[in-house]
């Protein structure tokens, strides 16, 4: 004897459908999709809510179906027609389109209701290397055949990229912890469900760089608040996205992120690989700002090596990059902020990890300009650390204390853990220190910052 779906029961409840209604939503949409012999009827639905579990592909048309009405990602799980959520298929590159699209609206799902227990999940160390060597090779199945029944017009397109832009000015203005949460909402509810839609091969194309852009953002936002594992998912589904898109800059733009991630982590040798394969994947198209991000990236990831000559040459190329790049046309939106306050600012982390304080002084102090200059609080924190960690390479203590206490008054401002872990970096750094009073005010302010 079957057990009742009281899973499929109370969603249908939720969704204020009849068993007849969802039924003829769930034909309706079979036959949209080409599955013309899926005539499922009231009583069907019935036996369904009984506890039989119907033939595929109905669980998905189902699912579908109830995530439709209900303006929100619904699962084979949340119906009872399915297994748990596998949070490892998202650290997959799947050459299935139709995998992809599961992973990322599993991922995000999980995201919004298992929050807790993602940020429990380990950090998978190396996981980006298969995904930029497939990513680079673009050996994947390309876009599915377009459906005869557009629904998605480039005007619904052209609204979730001018979004994008508002999502990306609250996380550098105020850090990545800031819009994550409404990022995500916004994402599972309204973005995530357009890619089951009909569409042209014309919107197909711009809808995934669309969902790539906002995917990556959700990566990006995740690895400032210090959610690495939730992170790494977001960057690895958005790069499949980017490969979808054909849009070469916008993958190798996902790479710098996760080799920015990498490098952070612990982990510079992976992060010097991807930086190098964003940078080969852009061998065909004129991206200067890009190339100066990978750059950078690269010189940070062999500053952590303890390669010098390597770090000083890709910090010229970073520069003659960036050189280019100010005169750059039809500059994507997610290229606006790798700018002087961004690479400079990198630029002295790089030179500051090689310790040498002269020339990281230098360019953390341009990096600070800027950022005052555009009141971008996280990026003028984490330069001012920079800057406090060349005072203690030189002995000098009160110069260092000054910087700090604006470290803090900075972060302050802003909800990022980059901000808070590069503070906790300069304290560590004043050990040495001892018992002084400048390094008990620094700690005191420090923790005062925590606690709120």
């Amino acid at each position: 004897m079957t057990n009742p779906n009281g899973r499929l029961r109370d969603m249908l409840t939720r969704s204020g459908m009849s068993q007849a209604e969802l039924a003829r939503r769930v034909q309706a949409r079979a036959k949209d999709i080409g599955h013309v012999q899926v005539s499922p009827d009231a009583s069907s639905v019935r036996r369904w809510m009984d506890g039989m579990t119907p033939r595929a592909p109905l669980p998905v048309i189902i699912a579908d179906v109830l995530s439709a009405r209900l303006g929100r990602r619904i699962t084979t799980y949340d119906v009872g027609l399915g297994d748990p959520p596998d949070l490892d298929r998202s650290l997959t590159y799947h050459a299935s389109w139709a995998e992809t699209v599961e992973a990322v609206t599993e991922l995000g799902r999980a995201d919004m209701d298992r929050r807790k227990f993602l940020a429990a999940t380990p950090f998978a160390v190396g996981a980006g290397i298969g995904p930029s060597r497939d990513w680079l090779l673009s050996t994947l199945d390309q876009a599915p055949e377009p459906t005869s029944s557009e629904r998605l017009r480039l005007e619904d397109v052209t609204k979730v990229r001018n979004m994008f832009g508002a999502f990306q000015e609250i996380d550098v203005m105020q850090g990545g912890g800031s819009g994550r949460d409404l990022l995500k909402k916004y994402m599972n509810e309204h973005v995530y469900p357009l890619l089951r839609q009909a569409y042209s091969k014309k919107v197909y194309r711009a809808l995934t760089a669309a969902i790539c852009e906002q995917t990556y953002l959700l990566g990006w936002m995740a690895f400032d608040n210090g959610e690495h594992s939730a992170a790494h998912r977001y960057l690895i589904q958005s790069l499949r996205m980017a490969d979808e898109s054909h849009d070469a800059a916008l993958g190798a733009h996902v790479l710098a992120g996760m080799a920015d991630q990498a490098t952070l982590t612990g982990n510079p040798e992976e992060g010097r690989r991807l930086a190098q394969t964003g940078r080969h994947g852009l061998a065909k198209v004129d991206a200067p700002s890009c190339r100066a991000d990978l750059w950078v990236l690269e010189a940070r990831a062999l500053a952590a090596l303890g390669d010098k000559a390597g770090t000083a040459r890709a910090v010229l190329n970073s520069e003659k990059e960036f050189s280019r790049a100010e005169s750059e046309k039809d500059k994507p939106a997610w290229a606006k902020f790798i700018d002087g306050a961004y690479l400079h600012g990198e630029i002295a982390n790089a030179f500051r990890d090689l310790e040498q304080p002269e020339r990281a002084a230098e360019h953390a102090t341009r990096s600070i300009e800027y950022a005052k200059k555009q009141n971008r609080a996280r990026r003028g924190a984490m330069s001012q650390a920079a800057l406090a960690v060349t005072h203690l390479q030189r002995k000098d203590l009160e110069a260092a204390h000054s910087a700090s206490v604006k470290t803090i008054d900075l972060a302050r401002q802003v909800k990022s853990s980059r901000a808070v872990e590069a503070l906790q970096d300069v304290q560590r750094r004043m050990v040495p220190f001892g018992a002084h009073p400048l390094v008990a005010d620094i700690n005191e302010r420090a923790r005062a910052l925590l606690a709120v």
